[in-house]
């Protein structure tokens, strides 16, 4: 399991996830917030089940 997830993508996806995380407990206090901790877990771990599927790396380095 390489990365596969570029630096832009995961500073992205860090940002959206905390801030949907941020609604639950701010916001509209729905559970549909805590769908945050996909994008935030993908990039931490910088690596996307799904851009593997469809064959995307966003990441600079290739293999």
């Amino acid at each position: 399991m390489g990365k596969n997830i570029g630096t832009l993508d995961r500073a992205m996806r860090l940002i959206v996830g905390i801030v949907l995380i941020a609604l639950v407990f701010v916001g509209p206090q729905t559970p549909w917030g805590w769908i945050g901790i996909v994008p935030l877990a993908t990039a931490l771990i910088g690596f996307c089940p799904a851009y593997r599927l469809i064959g995307l790396n966003t990441c600079g380095l290739r293999k």
